[in-house]
């Protein structure tokens, strides 16, 4: 077992990708490690004709990683939109992973980022020394993706400054990033593409201009469609960051999955799962990345303050976090949902209890 907390994707699923790649025969675009069939089973899980099985990395609609994939092959960028907490990163991860057998070519998107983070910086020392050359250049990811072929992620593209966003748009459309201090530029190889993550949920969102828009395709991924889907994401997760955080996951977590997960999708729809009560909803956005969270933090505190098995005394401080952002508007929001609807379910008792007792 490594000590690495964690691992990039290609390393962590390699015996996948190489399952994969010994099966597939279809035809795969310039520099692709697999073909974007096999990209999609990657993503989707199943079983190969070897008697292999890859496991799943998206729930959810089969045909938008086949639209995610297929742009992927063209000359338009991807953009993997959605509220925070839908799997964008995770996605973005693996389709590079699988693509081009690299995730690691990824520019963080910030208010800091500046125009030197996507296209090129400059090793002073060097620079003083021998004045503008090529060995004083920085590579940014951006430009080592174009140089090799390869796919670039772009983290949370609109907390970039909306001036240094655009710095994309040359590179995007002509497929070149110039270099005027040296009097050259760099061409983009085939293979080369960008994959970038948006949401409009955060504040200090920079919105993206329209001749920048257009140099994408939009993916738009949604939250789970059903209470067994978002359960099941939530449980693989948890069992594999389990494993890797070294934290024993009991036999009665999926019970405490489906609470967890029923108390979100709840306080997110506004609605009772079975649409007899209208509720308030919380300030956050309860997705299920969050869900992910108020587990592991329970398997922690079971795990090393408690007995080893999970019960509502774990979760209800996670719970409690996780629901309540605005200090004004979400404790209200939070005790109503506790007094209307968790009260009155007589299996929620342990719930309602430990609840009522952090709050």
């Amino acid at each position: 077992m490594t000590d690495t907390l964690r691992q990039h994707a290609e390393q962590e699923f390699g015996a996948e990708l190489e399952a994969l790649k010994e099966v597939d025969d279809r035809a795969r675009p310039t520099n692709w490690a697999l073909s974007p069939w096999a990209v999609v089973t990657y993503l989707l899980g199943g079983k190969l004709d070897s008697g292999f099985t890859v496991t799943p990395k998206y729930i959810g609609d089969r045909r938008l990683m086949e639209i995610a994939v297929a742009t992927l092959t063209t000359d338009r960028a991807l953009l993997l939109y959605g509220v925070p907490g839908t799997a964008k990163s995770w996605v973005s991860e693996h389709l590079a992973a699988a693509v081009c057998g690299d995730s690691t070519l990824v520019i963080q998107g910030t208010a800091g980022t500046s125009e030197e983070a996507i296209r090129y910086g400059w090793n002073y020392a060097q620079l003083l020394a021998k004045g503008p050359s090529r060995d004083a250049l920085v590579e940014s990811p951006m430009m080592h993706a174009m140089e090799n072929g390869k796919i670039t992620r772009i983290e949370e593209l609109t907390r970039i400054p909306s001036d240094v966003q655009d710095t994309l748009i040359t590179v995007l459309s002509e497929k070149h990033l110039p270099v005027p201090e040296l009097n050259s530029e760099v061409a983009a190889n085939k293979g080369f593409n960008v994959i970038a993550t948006a949401n409009n949920r955060d504040r200090g969102v920079n919105e993206l201009s329209s001749a920048l828009q257009r140099r994408f395709n939009t993916v738009i991924l949604p939250t789970p469609a059903t209470l067994k889907d978002e359960v099941n994401i939530v449980e693989k997760r948890v069992n594999d960051l389990g494993r890797s955080l070294e934290l024993p996951v009991p036999p009665n977590t999926v019970k405490e999955i489906e609470r967890v997960v029923t108390i979100f999708r709840e306080l997110r729809q506004g609605t009772t799962m079975d649409n007899q009560e209208k509720l308030k909803s919380p300030s956050g956005t309860l997705s299920t990345a969050e869900a992910i969270s108020v587990m592991n933090s329970g398997l922690s505190l079971a795990t090393h303050f408690g007995e080893g098995e999970l019960s509502a005394d774990e979760l209800a401080a996670s719970l409690l976090g996780a629901v309540v952002k605005d200090p004004v508007q979400d404790p209200v929001v939070w005790r109503e949902y506790l007094e209307t609807v968790v009260k009155e379910r007589a299996d929620w008792k342990d719930l309602y209890r430990a609840c009522r007792e952090m709050s």
